[in-house]
């Protein structure tokens, strides 16, 4: 028996499942000519549309009272992701390494979703999250180093693990028990962190609270250095800068971890060769548009070329950009659906952190809070920096697009996100 019918999401799910249904359509059409198909011919996309709304019955029938607007504005991300994977398939297959691309995505996002389902179905309380805060550090630290030393190199990145048939990227998971962490340490510290002494015209907090700011950077350093990675070194500072300025409330704490950070960047960069490529391809492209700029300067085509409507799903050429499914799956988007396309993707991103950081400030306790908002920096953080890696505002930095880029591991990390925003999203959640 429903207790409580959830209207709201059941009627904003509509269009985003009717989006795979049409697009999936229209790719099969545009592909093949032929204008007699059958139901066959739509399945995966029927089968996710039966998902979500099963989902988001059975989230009635349970009786919670979580938000009702996460959830469909990320059905309709991985719809689109769903979507563009689909259509770069073909092609994508007949190059080594991306067989079965499209169906490994599927079953990731079956996954996902099954996730999602069992945290809101099962996760009553999150209290245990706060209390091993620091078993979870020494986890994800440990995950860490253990990558490291025998992880796999793919670009010049040492961030991935081999386990059996799947290829996990630790990154991913050590980036929410790195939010955990932190959300229970400041939450634990709340009050020291606010207080403070001066020193001339600066406001400081007692020497020992901070050590967590020296020790967040040293990390990342460790990170950028070591598994020659600075997009997932960028991501982790950035979320320690935005957290902790949420939980003290000290501008000063954001300008000296940018200027810390700016400053082991560079030294990076001047003994790292994979940096100053990155820089170098960044900075002009165009001065070796055949080799080392040729992924950004196909990036900048297929943009252009979509213009404001885009060439219509299937009628591009984004398969043209090298891992155009990671890296450049923005691009894709701009050239199949135009302008337009990309603006409504980033204001389904722009949605999704509004309701994240809107859940933090509702949050019954300063863990929930913290847990909430650092999650929805994880978000919003990743999405800045691989768009403005894509349109070229900031060096390229490797990661992935939310919900839309191939890669298990990020969809999975991402779906336990949105579970745990959820979750804390309920007002009858225990501590």
């Amino acid at each position: 028996m429903i207790r409580r019918f959830r209207l709201t999401e059941f009627q904003l799910l509509i269009v985003p499942s009717l989006m795979t249904v049409v697009g999936l359509l229209t790719i099969f059409l545009a592909s093949t000519q032929d204008l007699n198909w059958d139901w066959r011919d739509i399945w995966i996309s029927l089968a996710f549309m039966a998902a979500v709304f099963a989902m988001t019955i059975w989230f009635s029938i349970t009786g919670f009272r979580g938000d009702q607007v996460i959830f469909p504005v990320v059905v309709a991300l991985s719809g689109l992701g769903l979507l563009v994977l689909q259509r770069l398939a073909p092609i994508l297959d007949q190059q080594s390494g991306y067989a079965g691309m499209a169906e490994r995505q599927l079953i990731y996002l079956a996954a996902g979703l099954v996730l999602l389902l069992g945290m809101i179905t099962f996760v009553k309380r999150l209290n245990w999250l706060r209390r091993y805060k620091y078993t979870w550090a020494l986890l994800g630290l440990a995950l860490m180093v253990f990558t490291m030393i025998f992880g796999v190199e793919i670009n010049g990145a040492r961030l991935w693990l081999n386990v059996g048939p799947f290829t996990i990227q630790s990154s991913e998971i050590v980036k929410v028990i790195f939010v955990v962490f932190l959300a229970g340490y400041l939450a634990d510290n709340h009050e020291l962190l606010v207080s403070s002494y001066r020193i001339g015209r600066i406001s400081l907090p007692p020497i020992p609270y901070l050590m967590p700011l020296v020790i967040m950077w040293a990390v990342a350093m460790l990170i950028v250095v070591a598994q020659n990675d600075l997009g997932t070194g960028l991501l982790f500072f950035g979320i320690f800068l935005a957290m902790l300025y949420l939980a003290s409330g000290k501008l000063v704490y954001v300008v000296s971890g940018l200027l810390a950070f700016a400053g082991g960047a560079y030294v990076a960069y001047q003994n790292v060769s994979h940096f100053q490529t990155r820089v170098s391809n960044w900075l002009d492209p165009w001065a070796d548009p055949y080799n080392m700029g040729y992924q950004h300067a196909q990036s900048e085509y297929a943009l252009a070329s979509g213009e404001v409507f885009g060439s219509g799903l299937a009628q591009g050429h984004p398969y043209l950009i090298p891992l155009v499914h990671t890296d450049f799956v923005f691009s894709a988007v701009g050239e199949e659906l135009g302008l337009l396309g990309t603006f409504v993707v980033l204001l389904l991103f722009m949605l999704l952190v509004f309701r994240g950081f809107y859940i933090a400030l509702r949050a019954k306790d300063l863990f929930g809070r913290y847990l909430a908002a650092g999650l929805t920096s994880v978000l919003a953080i990743q999405t800045l920096i691989i768009i403005g890696g894509t349109l070229r505002l900031i060096p390229l930095t490797g990661i992935t697009l939310p919900f839309i880029s191939a890669g298990g591991s990020s969809l999975l990390t991402n779906f336990i996100i949105v579970g745990l925003l959820m979750r804390i999203s309920d007002p009858k959640l225990a501590g």
